[in-house]
């Protein structure tokens, strides 16, 4: 490491997640009233508490598939007064007791540094219903739109500057799927209009909803030959699991996710080369996780019914582990990746897990979120790894070792370390030429003797970082040992 070779500065909001109307994400997930942690607006404190140890800089709401049936005006007003709707999506119902306004009361709880996404329906609905829900949101007063929400309680505009321009609208199971001619055009109309009302808005256009469908690159590159002068990033989803006991190619879950990363930035780059436009666009990385996406739902669930409980992942360390290098990978390419959005936040394939009228608890996976989310504010150094390769069926032969270090503006540097050996210890050596630091602060370790160890309500702590002794700095060398299938952050000063 070097600090004069970097990737680029890490946007906060890098460490974003993601709140959908999907199972028990909203209702008991994060709101519950009559919880008896519940406040007066019916959130639950011990939610909000975790959410905000977490780290969490910016929620994308109110979906993912959710938003591209729903309408905005359902989710604002007297609460008693708000229809139940079919949400085809999830084949749930939908109660509309959380809205727009809770949504922004829980973002002002979590603090400060938490940014709202916000996502617009482009697949039932079009250009009229996203212009009126940007007037309604963010303009001052004085109009019947700004003064509806004035009426409703709310006298401060909301300020969202973060939109989305649908989801996932190349989908074959998304209400209004499109084409990407179809799309593009849409998508180019909607930015142009909301850019009308708010020429200082930030606007996200749905690229590929996965890098292994027919259509991904094909459908990025029409589609920014429509909207490349009229928005400012491209979405990335990306998920991943362990299929058929295949572990090693699991761990090397990142290779595929740096891959989708440099091929979507490449196309960027050519459709504006083609374009001849100096602009850069980024990307928003504002869906990825672990999602075991092939496993039957364990709990019985009825059509139609509220909040039931659909995608409740319940995380190992071995996911733990492959959600650090994801992590890792996001990092490494800070100088492209404006936002990322962990999906989704409490209950449904998330870090933060509830039960109704019970305790909140700390998945496997929110561990390594929260510390990445805690140290790695600053600039990504370009970190070179040289280390020994294992085979895999699906990403042929991979470092065992995934690395990245974040360099604060203190100049404290926290390395972010995994072993992707499931069985042996794996030495690390770190050359710190022309960085001034001198002593280990901390060496944790997220690992286990059983790699299907995971937290649950009846053991919330089975699986914490622990600490690591004997790693230390000596000749301009940081000298550690990784263990087995290990996330390990090393702090430096």
């Amino acid at each position: 490491m070097d600090p004069d070779f970097t990737v680029g500065p890490v946007d906060p909001r890098l460490f974003g997640s993601f709140v959908e109307h999907l199972g028990r994400c909203v209702y008991t997930g994060i709101h519950e009233p009559g919880h008896p942690a519940a406040d007066e607006d019916g959130l639950r404190t011990d939610v909000l508490e975790l959410v905000r140890e977490l780290g969490v800089t910016a929620v994308r709401y109110p979906g993912g598939n959710f938003v591209s049936g729903y309408r905005w005006e359902d989710g604002v007003g007297p609460v008693e007064q708000r229809p139940r709707r079919l949400d085809a999506a999830w084949r749930s119902t939908e109660t509309n007791r959380f809205g727009l306004s809770e949504f922004m009361a829980f973002l002002r709880k979590i603090g400060p540094r938490a940014e709202p996404v916000m996502a617009l329906n482009l697949g039932t609905r079009g250009i009229e219903e996203a212009m009126d829900l940007v007037e309604y949101a963010n303009h001052p007063g004085g109009t019947e739109l700004s003064d509806r929400r004035i009426a409703h309680g709310d006298a401060n505009p909301f300020g969202i500057r973060l939109w989305c321009l649908g989801n996932e609208m190349d989908g074959t199971w998304q209400t209004g799927q499109k084409t990407a001619a179809e799309y593009g055009r849409l998508a180019a109309q909607t930015a142009r209009a909301l850019r009308r009302i708010d020429p200082g808005l930030e606007l996200v256009v749905c690229g590929s909803s996965a890098r292994d469908l027919p259509t991904f690159a094909a459908w990025e590159a029409t589609v920014l030959e429509e909207t490349y002068e009229v928005v400012d990033h491209v979405s990335l989803h990306a998920y991943y699991e362990e299929q058929d006991g295949d572990r090693d190619s699991f761990l090397a879950s990142a290779v595929h996710m740096e891959a989708f990363i440099r091929e979507v930035i490449a196309t960027c780059d050519h459709v504006g080369a083609r374009l001849k436009s100096p602009k850069r666009l980024t990307l928003s990385f504002d869906e990825w996780n672990v999602w075991y996406q092939r496993r039957p739902n364990p709990h019985p669930v009825e059509e139609w019914q509220e909040a039931p409980r659909l995608l409740e992942d319940v995380y190992t360390v071995t996911d733990a582990v492959v959600f650090g290098t994801l992590l890792i990978a996001l990092l490494r390419h800070a100088d492209r990746i404006a936002v990322a959005c962990l999906a989704q936040l409490v209950n449904v394939i998330a870090p933060i897990m509830t039960e109704p009228g019970g305790p909140a608890w700390r998945q496997t996976v929110f561990h390594p979120f929260a510390q990445a989310a805690r140290h790695g504010h600053g600039t990504v150094l370009d970190v070179r790894v040289d280390a020994p390769t294992y085979a895999t069926p699906k990403y042929g032969d991979v470092p065992l070792l995934h690395a990245t270090a974040v360099r604060g503006e203190d100049g404290t540097v926290t390395v972010f370390a995994v072993n992707r050996d499931q069985h042996a210890e794996l030495p690390l050596e770190v050359a710190l030429r022309g960085l001034d630091v001198s002593r280990v602060v901390e060496h944790t370790a997220l690992a286990d003797a059983d790699p299907e160890a995971r937290n649950t309500l009846d053991a919330p702590d089975r699986v914490v970082p622990h600490a690591v002794e004997g790693t230390g700095v000596a000749d301009g060398r940081l000298r550690a040992v990784l263990e087995p299938m290990s996330w390990n952050v090393i702090r430096l000063a």
